[in-house]
């Protein structure tokens, strides 16, 4: 699926399908974490099985403001991380949604797009 977005000076998701997403026109095949301002970068997961609690904590910069959201795109299928890998981000009240990776692209589009401190965590299995 395509995507197009009102604000082109904000990283944003431009596309997607099985086992890739485009990031302003760039074609990724990894799992990424995405901010509105910063460019994206790879997270190192490439299996739902294998999140752990460092993923998640790795979310957070302690140089830049915290997220108020965190958008999780699960992988092909919704899928709930298990509560104690979220912990570091309840103790620092930054909220999580989770969805499938299709949803979680749109849904960050829209929370970015309007300004909001949203990061997306993008599961790409492979």
């Amino acid at each position: 699926m395509k995507l197009h977005s009102d604000k082109l000076e904000i990283q944003s998701v431009t596309g997607y399908g099985d086992g890739w997403i485009a990031v302003n026109g760039q074609r990724h095949t990894h799992s990424l974490v995405l901010t509105p301002k910063r460019e994206w970068s790879a997270w190192p997961c490439a299996r739902f099985e294998s999140l752990e609690a460092a993923h998640f904590d790795m979310l957070i910069e302690p140089s830049v403001e915290p997220p108020e959201l965190i958008v999780f795109g699960s992988g092909g299928r919704l899928r709930f991380a298990p509560p104690g890998l979220l912990r570091g981000l309840i103790a620092r009240r930054i909220g999580i949604e989770t969805m499938d990776t299709a949803a979680a692209c749109r849904t960050y589009n829209i929370l970015a797009s309007e300004g909001r401190r949203v990061v997306a965590a993008l599961l790409l299995e492979t």
